[in-house]
This record gives structure tokens, sequence and C-alpha cells, in this order.
């Protein structure tokens, strides 16, 4: 018998009946039963104890899915694309990825350079014209496997302050010779996100297209991604976009895109439906390598640099040891190597985590800023270690 108090409660009916099991959208099966990570693994606990707090933070509306390099062993949808229309989130529903968005731009990097179009570590001051960036000589010296692996040397989160105030990449970038330097480059971790936008530039410069376009030609459609787009024109057009959700007085209430952000595409551009971010995971599990090979993923998920402690993946009871590599973390907890990334923008939050040596991997896409997200990932690797 469901609970009163809950139906009485302010949470939106369609995310009320998800969590009470009432309304689920169907897993998704392949002909055949797909394999399952290595041992084990039972997801029931992942999903009673996701169930449990999205039901506690009343979320307007999300969507969540495991998957191995086989298919997807779970997905499900719950709640409302906004809570003022009521409108069911589905498996085609899009969502801003915000900083996953990194993930795709640091494998277009590493595209780039397996056609020979680009040198990892040519100085970006030698191919871009104008470009100066930081304050101190050694900075000019700054590559391309430096910018995708957050670690040029730079001031942390530089000029994001302009991109929070509606400042576009474009006017910020003349600006890079301002950009304090605090180490050289390649001796320590900056995370960044106009910075990091760099990667459009130098795809713009050697292909003669726009990083859109390149992303969609080299990932998007050889992966069958066909909701994913980047831009802001795509998601306003877009009759299956969410809408972002945040904290009023306590309730959740629809918020407004901040337009800036779209345009350091690279850093936070990118926006998708859980089955393309099935197809994604998928990809970096090793699913498809006549796409990504399995040589090209051992490279994007090599550390290249520490990350200190401090922000919230780091602060894990489980976290060992934290790096970045090319456009993703990587992080050894409890004995584990993780592969991960996490986003977040105005009314979004979205976590990406797999396990290659497990055969496992896990997306969680929300609209709206909930802290669930800081939790959902050592969650599902605690409820994957406990399985065994």
């Amino acid at each position: 018998m469901p609970d009163h108090r809950l139906l009485n409660s302010r949470i939106p009916l369609v995310t009320l009946l998800c969590v009470l099991g009432l309304v689920r959208v169907p897993l998704l099966h392949a002909d055949e039963p797909l394999p399952g990570p290595s041992g084990s693994y039972d997801e029931s606990v992942l999903v009673n104890w996701l169930q449990s707090r999205t039901l506690e933070d009343a979320i307007p509306g999300g969507t969540f899915a495991i998957v191995t390099r086989e298919g997807v062993t779970h997905l499900q949808t719950f709640g409302v694309k906004s809570v003022d229309t009521h409108a069911s989130i589905t498996q085609d529903s899009i969502f801003r990825l915000a900083s996953v968005s990194k993930t795709f731009a640091g494998t277009a990097a590493a595209i780039l350079v397996d056609q020979h179009l680009q040198d990892w570590n040519s100085p970006l001051s030698d191919l871009i014209p104008g470009l100066t960036i930081g304050t101190d000589s050694s900075s000019r010296t700054i590559t391309l496997k430096q910018v995708v692996s957050h670690s040029t040397g730079l001031m942390p989160h530089s000029y994001s302050n302009l991109l929070d105030a509606g400042v576009n990449y474009d006017k910020i970038r003349g600006q890079f010779d301002q950009i304090p330097t605090v180490c050289a480059p390649g001796k320590c971790y900056g995370y960044q996100n106009v910075v990091f936008s760099l990667v459009a530039d130098v795809v713009e410069v050697r292909t003669g297209a726009s990083y859109e376009k390149y992303i969609e030609e080299q990932l998007f459609k050889p992966l069958g991604m066909t909701t994913a787009s980047i831009g802001l024109e795509p998601y306003e057009l877009s009759v299956d976009a969410t809408v972002p959700h945040s904290k009023v007085r306590g309730d959740w209430r629809p918020t407004t895109t901040n337009a800036a952000y779209y345009s350091v595409a690279p850093a936070s551009g990118v926006n998708a439906s859980i089955n393309d971010m099935t197809l994604w995971v998928r990809a970096n599990l090793g699913a498809f390598p006549d796409v990504l090979s399995p040589e090209q993923l051992a490279n994007l998920h090599e550390p290249i640099i520490a990350t200190p402690h401090g922000n919230y993946f780091n602060r894990w009871s489980g976290m060992e040891k934290a790096y970045y590599a090319t456009g993703w973390r990587v992080f050894d907890y409890r004995g584990l190597r993780a592969i991960h990334h996490g986003g977040g923008v105005r009314g979004y939050r979205s976590e990406v985590v797999f396990v290659p040596e497990r055969n496992i991997g896990m997306v969680l896409m929300l609209n709206a800023e909930s802290n669930l997200a800081n939790d959902v990932v050592p969650a599902f690797l605690d409820s994957l270690l406990d399985s065994h």
C-alpha cells in the first residue's frame, strides 16, 4: 500500500509513481541474454538506493543506465521534463552533459592526432595566429596534450567567472595572456573550462570544419548517437529537450540557460539522451573497435597528471589515487581502477563512470542541481565491489 504521506507531498506525480515502482520504463533487451560484468553483480542494490534518494530529494526528472560492452543491462527514466508541464522523461529526452562534454573533446583531439593533423606536443601558440597564453614565457609552450589533461600550469578555472557573467568564449580568448602562470606546463593540475576550449580552435584550424561538425562526423554518427548534438540552438529546437531546475525556497523550479557555457563547446556544449550515452560508455568499454580501437582507448584512459584533494570526487571515502587523463578522470577506488567524469551546469547534473576490467559502466543524468550526483559514483562502485 503506498504511503499517503508521499502522495500528499510536492513531488511531481510521475516522479513519485516511478520511485514507488508504479511506472517504469522497460529494460532494454537484446535478442539473446547479454553477458554481464565479470563475476556476479546485483544491480538491485544500486537501483533501490537510487530510487530512495530520488524520492528523498524530490528530483524533477532524470535517467539512469548500467551497461556492458555487449549492451544495456538496466535502463530507467523517472520524473518529468519540467515541473510546469509534467511531460514525462523518456529514453529520447535530451539533457545537457556540462563537463562530461570534455570526454568527447579529449577523444576528438586524440582522433585528430591519429589522423596526423596535429601533434600532441607542438606549442599551440605556433598553430593559432595571435594566441598568447599566460603571464610567464613557459606558458608559450602549452600543448594540446596539456590542454586536454588540465596540466597547462595556468591558474585553475581561469575566466570561469566571466562565463558565469554571460561573456562568450570569443570575447574572452583575447585575454589569455593575462592568465597567471602558476607552474611550468605539465607540472601541475589546474582544471579549466575556457582554456580547455582551445580544442575547438585546433580542430577548426587543422580540419577547416567546425568543431561541431567534426564531433558529429567522427563520433556521433559512427556510434549511432542519433539525438546527440552540440550547442544552444539544437538544444532549444529539440522537442525532446528537458528543462533545467534549481531549488527556490525549498521547491524545484525551472531556471534559465546561461548561453555562455555553450560557447565553450569542448568544455560543456554536448546535449544527449540516455540512449546516446549508453553507446558512449559502451564505446569506451571497447564495444566499437572500428570507431575507438583498443589502443586509442588505452591512450585516452592513461593517467597524465595527479589531481589534488578538495573536489567532491576526491572526498569519497574509498578514493585512493586520482588523476586526469585525456578528457577523462581516472582513479583507484578501494583497489578498483575506474574512469569517470561528472558535469554540472545551471539546472543540470550528470555522472559517468566505468570499470574496464569488470566490463561495466553507469550513467546518471538529472535535470536538477541535486547533490545526489555527488554520491552516485561511490554508491555504484561500492555495490560493485560488495557483490564479489
